[in-house]
């Protein structure tokens, strides 16, 4: 990348959508949906980053399919929940922000016993979530899978979100399609890395011709699984270029890990094992208590801690990338800027204080207040906060609603 130094404070287009400034809001799982329905609480918790001056904030994990839901309480995507949904995007544009709406079906990080339907999964498998195994579509239902999402995207753009992000990550279905650990299959969705690509590039053409250019469309790829015989650099770089060449996004957000095998590797920072043991009913949290060191392991935080690995994305790709992980900082913000990347993304900084980057534009040296304990992760099976905030950030009108929820929700950066 050549030429002027992008300023991420100024105003910056996202494929057809002019953002106020280059910093997203990345997906965090809210857990303020009670029967999917959308509540004056999910609403506050996306006015509070936008009125705190980011760019773009994403409502995270929309199911595009009943059995594509992580759980029973995860939002829907279907036409009865668009004027709910309408409610969310006009709450955040009062405030001068854009909302995105991440689309993705959870696949095999579903819980089959909450959804009271089976999770899906490229090849069979045991899902520790649901305690039961998965099954395995034919063609024919993967095609209805990419309908799904396109259908899904449409209910997007009639609810007035600005942009949908799709779930190409952290092993759900179609990241799972990608890994040749968990894609034994032998069929054309199978085998070679063209083959395992193949739902990933359906879902991203059938979004972009149903939305055209009404919303910028953005994928989120995982580099790295951080798991042996998961997918790896070297093919999700191939699997990027693809979809820079089928002309269907508008850019790719870039991370790490698997929710199912090594969560920890896109977190980065300490690992809260006992927290999590503490949040789960037998047998998981026996199995966290003995075995939880191998599956949340502990990686060290530092700033732009996937940078490295994006960076060879940068070099190899000329679309529009999105750096997360670590992110934090107006220095951090500029280095991805220097570094070529058209925007950062961050969320456990905007989850421990939503003003951030209002404070950032008053004073560029102004700290995040996160200390990356994580234990904001266990938040999730009840109402996701920052554990060491005095109080949450309440707006006028908030209702607060408990909820349940599985280990399948992550919220990276």
């Amino acid at each position: 990348m050549t030429g002027q130094v992008a300023d991420v404070l100024a105003p910056a287009s996202l494929g057809p959508v002019t953002l106020r400034n280059r910093v997203l809001k990345a997906a965090t799982f809210e857990a303020r949906s009670p029967h999917g329905k959308v509540t004056d609480d999910l609403i506050d918790y996306h006015r509070a980053p936008a009125a705190g001056g980011v760019g773009m904030t994403t409502l995270a994990y929309c199911a595009v399919s009943p059995e594509g839901r992580t759980e029973r309480d995860q939002i829907l995507m279907r036409p009865d929940i668009i004027p709910a949904l309408t409610r969310l995007t006009d709450a955040v544009h009062a405030e001068g922000a854009k909302v995105s709406a991440q689309l993705g079906h959870a696949g095999p990080v579903a819980n089959a016993a909450s959804n009271g339907v089976a999770a899906m999964s490229p090849s069979r498998m045991f899902s520790p979530l649901g305690m039961r195994a998965s099954r395995r579509p034919d063609a024919p239902e993967l095609s209805r899978v990419i309908a799904d999402h396109a259908r899904a995207a449409a209910v997007a753009v009639d609810a007035g979100f600005d942009a949908v992000e799709l779930h190409f990550a952290h092993n759900y279905l179609v990241s799972a399609f990608l890994s040749p650990l968990l894609n034994r299959r032998r069929d054309s969705y199978g085998g070679s890395l063209i083959n395992r690509a193949r739902l990933a590039r359906h879902i991203a053409i059938a979004v972009r011709e149903a939305v055209g250019d009404r919303v910028a469309v953005i994928a989120k790829l995982s580099m790295d699984d951080g798991v042996a015989g998961g997918l790896r650099i070297e093919d999700s770089l191939q699997v990027g270029r693809w979809l820079q060449d089928d002309g269907a996004l508008d850019a790719l957000e870039l991370t790490v890990g698997s929710s199912l095998l090594n969560p920890m590797f896109y977190f980065r920072g300490d690992a809260p094992r006992s927290e999590f043991a503490r949040a789960f009913r037998p047998p998981l949290n026996w199995a966290l208590n003995t075995a939880g060191r191998p599956f949340l392991r502990r990686y060290p935080y530092q700033e732009a801690y996937l940078l490295d690995h994006a960076r060879q994305f940068r070099r190899e790709l000329s679309m529009p990338l999105i750096l997360l992980g670590g992110i934090t900082t107006k220095e951090t913000m500029d280095l991805a800027m220097r570094e070529g990347f058209e925007f950062v993304a961050m969320a456990r900084a905007l989850l421990r204080d939503p003003q951030l980057l209002n404070r950032i534009r008053q004073d560029s040296d102004t700290p995040s207040l996160c200390t990356h304990c994580n234990k904001c992760m266990v938040t999730i099976f009840e109402r996701t906060h920052c554990v060491l905030a005095t109080e949450p950030v309440v707006l006028p009108g908030a209702e607060f609603v408990g909820r349940s929820s599985t280990f399948a929700h992550q919220h990276p950066s």
